[in-house]
């Protein structure tokens, strides 16, 4: 006990009274926000699908309701990117912490406005005495058109993304690129962001839907939002200042436009920058197999098949939140671990290995019976997906801080884009571009089975178990390819050259890379950063 002690005060002591101050401040905020996203992606799928459903059903058209949900996912996926590109040139402009606090104060301003809609076309809260009498009964619903959600889902995907890319830029901010202060620092934030996800998820499927129903069961999430936008506020700066050249409005707004034009062609070009560094190099190519897969693979399980489950299985959309709950304690569960036990494992290679084995869990999922409308069932499956989300965030975690640490000190050819800047941006557009392409077309294909069969047992069989199992294997292969890398505990050979084509500049200002990192006193390299760095 004594030792364990000791090496939670070692850890302690790693970071400065100034850090521990801004990462204080920052986990509270991200609670808040935490915990008001779950309240509000959780109420919209579920509120989509029935509303979908209900159409269906009351128009007398074939059920499409998944191919929308997959749309609707894909989306606001896809919006994600536009968002990080929209930060950059507010982040060459104001501190990183304004830009959080007021990316996700219009979050939460638009996560409002379909309540808005639904209360101006006859909705309300769900009464207390309801009573439904079938499953398409949801007569406390507005009558807008369900399509409509989309575009409202897509605005607040702007939001989001701009809230996690600066989520993602942080840690290194704060603590610099120290590989274990930027390991212990992602999984102490990642523990309490998934208290927060767990107790948020929970708190909407067996509190806030049963009592206000999902078209106002998201209700505390502007009011959350706006805090955390608060508390943000109060972090110190952490480097980015101010462009004080810029003397009018008009010289302003035209900086801007020329800024998020060149923020756009800097995406794009840090997207093929990083394709080039990961697949040109030994050492970082078995990367997008065991990021940008198993990430997929994990937000389909959450947000595409959990879905599923609760309304074709337990025909209760709104327990999908119980299985996501579950998934968010798991996750919990993982990023605790490898707090505690993390530097006895060097590399993320024995994460993503075991990552990739608990995904084959899902297997019963196709062949699971269980009977409708009852909880017991729902917090039964639930239980499965806690290894799942255990193994995700086990595996997160490594492998942000292997890229982070083993990256941050290489530059590009190119002034404006940093490697790791670049390597990010691949891998996480790479997760968006699978999971926006895919998921319509398996909800597309879901949707036919179930119209043509009555049930999605046959679809999952596919889109589940055959489709984890692919990326199982592939995650397997991917972790074999670095040198030395043929072992449990595998430590990874450091002797690969690099030949990353360096800046002059970069080459002169070496000693003082890690200043630079703190201070970010570039703002052209700082605002590409933010942009490459989703």
């Amino acid at each position: 006990m004594s030792s364990r002690k000791s090496g939670i005060f070692r850890i302690w002591k790693l970071y400065s009274s100034h850090e521990k101050r801004n990462i204080i401040i920052y986990i509270v905020g991200i609670m808040l926000y935490k915990f008001g996203l779950e309240a509000f992606n959780g109420s919209i799928v579920t509120l989509a699908a029935n509303r979908y459903d209900q159409e269906a059903f009351h128009s007398n058209t074939t059920v499409r309701t998944f191919e929308k949900i997959g749309l609707l996912s894909g989306l606001n996926q896809a919006s994600q990117c536009i968002g990080s590109i929209l930060v950059a040139p507010l982040a060459k402009r104001w501190p990183t912490r304004t830009v959080l606090s007021i990316s996700i104060f219009v979050f939460g301003i638009f996560s409002a406005v379909l309540m808005i809609v639904d209360a101006a076309t006859g909705g309300y809260i769900k009464p207390k005495d309801y009573v439904q009498t079938d499953e398409h009964d949801y007569r406390y619903y507005g009558k807008y058109n369900t399509d409509g959600i989309i575009p409202i889902y897509c605005i607040t995907g702007i939001a989001f993304g701009m809230v996690e890319l600066i989520r993602r830029v942080i840690p290194r901010d704060i603590v610099g690129d120290n590989p274990e202060k930027l390991q212990k620092m992602d999984a102490l934030v990642h523990i309490f962001y998934e208290i927060a996800g767990v107790s948020g998820a929970f708190a909407t499927a067996l509190g806030l839907i049963p009592r206000l129903g999902n078209n106002y069961s998201f209700i505390i999430t502007p009011i959350l939002f706006t805090v955390a936008a608060i508390v943000w506020l109060f972090i110190n700066s952490l480097g980015l200042t101010t462009d004080t050249d810029t003397n009018d409005d008009q010289n302003e707004k035209s900086g801007y436009i020329k800024s998020l034009i060149k923020g756009i062609a800097v995406f794009f070009q840090s997207f093929c920058i990083g394709a080039k560094i990961i697949v040109t190099h030994r050492k970082f190519v078995w990367l997008w197999g065991c990021y940008a897969l198993t990430l997929y693979a994990h937000r389909y399980l959450e947000n595409g098949i959990a879905p599923q489950i609760a309304k074709r299985y337990l025909e209760q959309s709104e327990w999908s939140q119980i299985i996501v709950g579950a998934s968010n304690f798991g996750e919990l569960l993982g990023a605790l671990f490898v707090f505690i036990f993390g530097n006895y494992i060097k590399t993320p290679l024995p994460w993503s290995r075991l990552d990739a084995s608990i995904l084959l869990l899902v297997w019963y999922i196709p062949f699971y019976y269980p009977p409708a409308n009852n909880v017991r069932y729902a917090w039964i499956i639930a239980a499965t997906y806690i290894p799942i989300g255990f193994g995700s965030a086990a595996d997160d975690i490594a492998l942000n801080s292997f890229i982070q640490s083993s990256l941050s000190g290489l530059e590009s050819k190119h002034k404006n884009i940093s490697a790791l800047g670049a390597v990010a941006s691949f891998l996480y557009s790479s997760y968006i571009i699978i999971y926006a392409i895919l998921n319509p077309l398996l909800g597309i294909y879901i949707d036919h089975v179930y119209n043509s069969t009555g049930t999605v047992r046959p679809a999952f069989f596919n889109t589940v178990a055959i489709q984890m199992t692919v990326i199982c294997g592939i995650v397997f292969i991917s972790t074999l390819i670095p040198k030395g890398a043929i072992a449990c505990n595998p430590k990874l050979s450091q002797d690969e050259n690099v030949d990353i084509i360096e800046n002059p500049t970069v080459l002169s200002d070496r000693n003082s890379d890690h200043e630079q990192v703190i201070k970010r006193n570039n703002q052209v390299d700082t605002g590409s950063e933010l942009v490459t760095y989703f």
